[in-house]
């Protein structure tokens, strides 16, 4: 044993001197560097809420779109800086998705949902259109799809080119899936002969449609929530193939809601990088912020997930960057990173602009039709806080749509008020002409007119709900308009009655604000039990902004738009007059002395 180990270890140290003296006979360098892993890149390109914007132009203004940050707006845009990337990334793998809320919010998307319905014409949405040309490979649906009815929206998808996702979207009979879930994109990473990738695209869309579309959806699909969805097919992916699993949300990431806890999350996407294992990735929307990059840590993995918003309209490209390896057959991410492009740097792709032309320049012509004339100019950039004829405009007309329709039956004998929110600062109807465009601009939403009964205690409790929406400001503290709101309250979440009187004072708590509240032209208080019959929107009366007590059963409903109602009303008239209509019946005050 003796002579045999010593043997062995004569011959293992001749090998070790060999092996020490073999470079310098050879010349070779000292120490030989490790081998650095072979590496690939993926770029995945991201909108969102696009909103019916194509062309960079403002329909409401009949002008090229710009605002105080010179952002400009469309998918002509976005699709520049979608071509550019792909002609720098040429050769190697490129994914662009869209995170939804993209038939509705100009007039040329309501122009063909309402004046010319693709459901009547089959003609291609202008959408699909510029959407198809930019050749995306999935869209999630948002919230906003389905304003226009289910049959629509069947229709706009069938005219797309690519996927429509909305996993957590399910037949209410059959609790399935009733669009598609995922897609897995199988994209090869560089040129001839790379390897493959399989990426797991997941959509999601938002609880809040059971509210906000009640009308079109209730009974037909119900929503589930976003996490315990993603929490369902993330592993569902993976077990089919998925190397990498990016989720397209509809949803933003406040973890908040905008209605109460009876339907899942609004905005969970934090929730869902932070809950669910296995998501590399979420591009998402709903919100219209701008989040070029924030990295989610996941509780049960440790691994950074990576989520970008790409603000709204068109107004900027989020870009994802994957640099990934290889090894032992499998995929893994050694780096990630976002950020966000300004469309303002590029021009418009003159394909998409050539493609929705015709339809663009059908609804400039639309909205530029004269339908009445104003007496004196009309403008909502004090409505918010101030009583105005514009905002009493709305109300007018929703209180005399209602009474009619109401005439002679059960409720005739009861007090009509209306309630109506200054969606825009910017909206002027000029002295003179007034076209649909200046319509359309002050009634933004496709929001139809219905109508509930209320009491005296209720319109009281809807009111203090509503006045949250004011900073509280003691009386001789000094007031601007600019920032008198709550920054956490949209101004589409503040509603002004007609047909009672009322003081706000933003001086008292929120709660504790309605100072004066007495019947039209009295002072005569408002008795708690009195019913009243309140005009109200679809969005409101189903549960949007969870204002008290206006979730109830309609008295009337006949499904008609507030904006056409609006526009039909002065083309009937043929002048808008505020001595027809304008009755000042609020006001903010602090310890009963008028703010304004």
């Amino acid at each position: 044993m003796t002579s045999s180990s010593g043997a062995s270890r004569r011959q293992v140290l001749a090998v070790a001197a060999a092996a020490a003296t073999a470079p310098l006979l050879a010349g070779a360098p000292a120490e030989a560097k490790p081998k650095q892993p072979k590496t690939w890149d993926l770029t995945i390109l991201g909108t969102s809420d696009t909103h019916g914007n194509v062309y960079n132009w403002d329909y409401y203004k009949d002008a090229e779109f710009d605002d105080s940050k010179h952002n400009d707006v469309g998918v002509a845009k976005l699709a520049t800086l979608v071509n550019q990337i792909r002609a720098e990334r040429k050769g190697r793998a490129t994914l662009v998705l869209d995170a939804g809320d993209t038939i509705q919010g100009t007039p040329l998307a309501t122009y063909y949902a309402k004046q010319e319905p693709i459901t009547s014409t089959r003609e291609t949405h202008p959408m699909a259109r510029a959407m198809n040309i930019l050749k995306y490979d999935a869209v999630t649906l948002g919230n906003h799809e389905f304003n226009y009815g289910l049959p629509l929206l069947a229709t706009w998808i069938e005219q797309l080119g690519f996927p429509a996702l909305a996993a957590n979207a399910l037949n209410a009979k059959t609790g399935k899936p009733a669009f598609l879930p995922y897609v897995i994109k199988e994209v090869r990473l560089g040129g001839h002969g790379a390897p493959k990738l399989r990426v797991g695209i997941l959509g999601l869309t938002n609880p809040g449609v059971a509210i906000w579309d009640k009308g079109n959806v209730e009974g037909r699909l119900v929503f589930a929530d976003m996490v315990a969805t993603a929490a369902k097919w993330v592993p569902e992916m993976r077990r089919r193939g998925a190397d990498l699993v990016v989720i397209s949300a509809h949803g933003g990431d406040s973890g908040t809601s905008s209605y109460g806890p009876e339907l899942p999350n609004e905005n969970p996407t934090a929730l869902i990088a932070e809950q669910v294992p296995g998501i590399d990735a979420i591009l998402f929307g709903h919100a219209h912020n701008e989040v070029p990059e924030k990295f989610v840590t996941n509780l049960t993995t440790g691994e950074r997930v990576l989520t970008s918003e790409p603000s709204k309209w068109g107004q900027r490209l989020t870009r994802m960057d994957f640099t990934l390896t290889r090894e032992k057959g499998r995929w893994a991410v050694t780096a990630k990173s976002a950020t966000t492009l300004n469309t303002n740097t590029v021009v418009e792709d003159p394909a998409v602009l050539a493609a929705v032309r015709g339809q663009h320049a059908k609804t400039v012509e639309y909205v530029n039709r004269v339908v009445a004339q104003s007496s004196v100019e009309l403008s909502a950039a004090e409505s918010r806080y101030k009583d105005t004829p514009i905002l009493d405009f709305i109300n007018h007309v929703q209180t005399e749509v209602v009474t009619e329709a109401l005439a002679g039956g059960e409720y005739a004998g009861l007090p009509v008020l209306s309630i109506a929110a200054p969606f825009s600062r910017t909206a002027v109807f000029p002295q003179g002409d007034v076209r649909i465009r200046d319509v359309a601009g002050l009634y933004v939403y496709d929001n139809t007119l219905e109508a509930v009964v209320l009491t005296g205690a209720e319109v009281k409790a809807y009111l203090e709900y509503s006045a949250k929406y004011f900073v509280t400001l003691p009386a001789g503290a000094p007031v601007n308009p600019e920032t008198i709101s709550d920054p956490a309250v949209p101004d589409y979440n503040y509603d002004v009655f007609s047909g009672v009187d009322y003081d706000i004072d933003i001086a008292k708590p929120v709660g504790q604000r309605i100072t004066r509240l007495v019947l039209a032209g009295t002072d005569t208080p408002v008795a708690a039990d009195a019913r009243f019959v309140v005009a109200v929107n679809n969005y409101r009366r189903s549960g949007g902004g969870n204002f008290p007590g206006i979730v109830k059963t309609q008295v009337y409903n006949a499904q008609q738009e507030i904006r056409q109602l609006l526009i039909d009303w002065a083309q009937a008239k043929g002048v808008i007059d505020p001595a027809d209509f304008f009755v000042p019946n609020w006001k903010l005050v602090r310890d009963g002395v008028p703010v304004f």
